[in-house]
């Protein structure tokens, strides 16, 4: 199978879908995965939405304007968006001291092995768990003024224990509805990594097999 991906900024996201529906073919909406779903004679391709469109009854809702919350984790670091369409109202990024100088190791990573008997170790301990309390108080602030669609979410599994575990809860459960698990690698964040993966989630992003599917590809090619 020669899939072929293809990135569609929103406008042009609409007129394609608006075209592939008119082909006929079996269609459902992932929530969850912000996707489009069409079949044919067991042959089947995706179409991930840009976060930006909202769909309604199985269709797009052009006039929702959507709002979301991103929230990036990885050791040591995280940057927290308020969005709306494709605007950014609000963001910060948030670090801390978590990081073994000579080993490069996170605390976290540490204290599965060696614990946290030493003095230095004690410190970095105390410094990522307040990192993620300063986390949830930020994200609770947001979710206390705005009405979210959705919540774009990434964080490694190993900080998921802490992000969840911490004093001051997360405004949201770990198998929350609106959760986006973004689909993309996530480099150390920042505000520029931020906006990179605003970008990415601005964009949708049709796979499909253009053998299986040559009426999709004309489509494709009238762009």
């Amino acid at each position: 199978m020669n899939l072929e991906h293809h990135f569609l900024n929103r406008a042009s996201t609409i007129d394609v879908i608006n075209s592939i529906d008119e082909l006929g073919l079996t269609k459902h909406y992932d929530f969850e995965k912000h996707a489009f779903y069409y079949e044919k004679e067991g042959e089947q391709f995706q179409f991930r939405l840009p976060i930006t469109l909202g769909v309604k009854n199985d269709a797009i809702d052009e006039m929702h304007v959507v709002k979301y919350l991103m929230l990036l984790v990885q050791t040591g670091s995280s940057a927290i968006g308020v969005f709306e369409g494709e605007e950014c109202l609000e963001h910060k990024v948030l670090s801390a001291y978590m990081v073994r100088k000579k080993q490069g190791k996170s605390q976290i990573k540490h204290l599965k092995t060696k614990g946290k008997s030493r003095a230095g170790s004690r410190v970095r301990l105390a410094k990522t768990l307040e990192f993620f309390e300063l986390i949830n108080e930020r994200v609770t602030r947001h979710f206390d003024e705005n009405e979210f669609d959705r919540i774009a979410f990434s964080c490694s599994k190993i900080l998921m224990p802490f992000l969840y575990g911490s004093k001051i809860p997360t405004p949201f459960e770990k198998k929350d509805p609106k959760i986006f698990r973004i689909p993309k690698h996530l480099h150390q964040p920042n505000f520029e990594v931020m906006l990179g993966m605003q970008r990415f989630l601005n964009m949708g992003e049709l796979i499909f097999d253009p053998l299986a599917f040559p009426e999709v590809k004309e489509e494709i090619n009238h762009l």
